[in-house]
């Protein structure tokens, strides 16, 4: 049987084979797995799997770190996790509100798990779920759109968090950082194993995606807040895992520097497409998706500039 040692070099390599969507899961802390992601972004090719889903094994219970984009993708994911233990799993944490990280939940909610989501991020999977569906259907060719998942089961609130216990010490501390990629943006921090899921909170290789449901000032203090979390490890959503200075420059450097930069522009009353002209993104030009997103980020976050300026 191959080792996970060997699973985990041949996923990171790229040669992490494993079902027809999703490759070998990687060990990445003693209780804890993770399923890296590539960088580029959805399309029938690679079924919708472009993120960083996780689960977290005590000795009463499973919990998953989101559920994927499609209910045969959450399938994978019980599969995988089936071949590590016989544990039920218990808990679904949604971390966001993109469909990617919850039109999986029914099939964990079959299972006897509880669903678990942010309060603004449950009010989003309401409000656009229909949109979020018929994309799904557009990016993989399909013949009906997917259905959406019931509710979450449990919400927390703006500044609230939870506990959930596995057993055999293994916990889960969640917490709810506020708006920053997303509203309702959960992290997740696994102990005694010092891991943290952070969601679309962190990115690395890829240029952070400011969203119209984004707020750059929010973004940036939930990162200050990962920074002051006691964790050796950080699974973003989008990237390798990686010690907290290893996002740095790639997603809380680009924010600080481009809100910075339209703050100033906006006080000055310049132009916004000048401000975003004038936005200096040089040091993050090698990022994945730099040119799809670079001006629109500029744009977007000069908007919620000028929200706040009034």
């Amino acid at each position: 049987m191959i080792s996970r040692w060997l699973a985990f070099l041949l996923c990171f390599a790229g040669g992490g084979a494993y079902g027809a969507i999703l490759p070998l899961p990687v060990q990445v802390s003693p209780h804890t797995w993770a399923w890296i992601g590539p960088y580029e972004g959805p399309s029938k090719a690679n079924n919708g799997f472009r993120m960083n889903l996780g689960f977290v094994v005590g000795t009463n219970a499973v919990a998953v770190i989101d559920t994927g984009y499609t209910n045969e993708m959450a399938e994978e994911m019980v599969a995988a996790i089936r071949k590590i233990t016989p544990l039920p799993i218990r808990h679904a944490i949604n971390t966001n509100s993109q469909p990617h990280r919850f039109m999986g939940n029914d099939v964990f909610r079959k299972l006897g798990a509880r669903i678990i989501a942010g309060t603004e991020a449950a009010a989003r999977m309401a409000k656009d779920g229909g949109d979020f569906a018929q994309g799904i259907a557009m990016t993989l060719q399909l013949t009906d759109k997917p259905a959406l998942p019931a509710p979450a089961d449990h919400l927390i609130a703006d500044q609230g968090g939870a506990r959930v216990d596995l057993g055999g010490g293994v916990t889960l501390e969640i917490t709810h950082v506020g708006r920053a990629h997303t509203g309702g943006s959960l992290i997740v921090r696994v102990a005694p194993d010092r891991t943290v899921f952070a969601g679309d909170v962190l990115y690395s290789s890829r240029l952070p995606a400011i969203l119209p449901d984004s707020s750059v000032t929010g973004w940036i203090a939930a990162i200050e807040h990962l920074r002051r979390v006691d964790a050796a490890i950080f699974v973003p959503g989008h990237g390798q895992p990686a010690q907290i200075t290893a996002f740095e420059q790639p997603t809380l450097a680009y924010l600080k520097s481009l809100k910075a930069h339209v703050d100033a522009a906006f006080k000055a009353g310049t132009d916004p497409s000048a401000a975003v002209r004038t936005f200096n993104a040089a040091p993050w030009r090698e990022l994945v998706n730099f040119t799809e997103l670079s001006d629109r980020n500029a744009s977007l976050a000069y908007l919620e500039s000028e929200r706040e300026g009034f």
